[in-house]
């Protein structure tokens, strides 16, 4: 199980017009939301990467205002290529990693895979991420599972981290996802 002490939150690339243009992205960009503002509520860190921002903009307005500090800006597909990445993985002390974010056959995959490969646990959650296609956020989500990064959701993954109904953020995760 992943553990507030543990877990660490990485969104990927959820930014200028890729972001409106994959399957179900109000869906994604909703949920993602809902996760940095639980993840805020819950003192989880968030690692916020964006894909070459210059050529293809910023993060989405309805995720970027609940953010703290500055994206973290990458060229290489998986985050897990850019030592300013890398760096902020392990200055974070986590070892638990979900990863959201778009596309999920490309940067997903890879920065998932990649943590995976280092040691790390590492969860997708499948109701924030997407591709172009659907065909395409299948095939990522079934190359992760293989590798045995499992999925799960952002409503699941709220509760599993809260543990209980009495937890102290019980009240603000739930305005979150009802």
């Amino acid at each position: 199980m992943f553990s507030v002490e543990k877990a660490c939150l990485v969104v990927v690339d959820v930014q200028g017009k890729l972001a409106t243009i994959v399957e179900e992205s109000e869906s994604v960009i909703e949920n993602t939301a809902k996760l940095v503002q639980g993840m805020q509520a819950l003192e989880i860190p968030i690692l916020w990467l964006e894909q070459n921002p210059s050529r293809l903009g910023s993060t989405t307005a309805a995720i970027a205002q609940h953010m703290k500090g500055q994206p973290i800006s990458k060229i290489s597909f998986s985050a897990c290529r850019e030592e300013s990445f890398m760096e902020a993985v392990k200055m974070s002390g986590r070892t638990q990693f979900l990863v959201t974010g778009i596309e999920t056959h490309i940067c997903v995959y890879q920065t998932a895979r990649q943590l995976k490969e280092q040691g790390f646990e590492v969860e997708v959650v499948v109701d924030a991420v997407s591709s172009r296609t659907k065909e395409n956020k299948q095939i990522g989500l079934v190359k992760m599972q293989a590798l045995g990064i499992m999925p799960t959701s952002t409503e699941m993954i709220l509760y599993e981290l809260m543990q209980r109904g009495d937890h102290d953020q019980f009240k603000t995760v739930l305005r979150l996802v009802k």
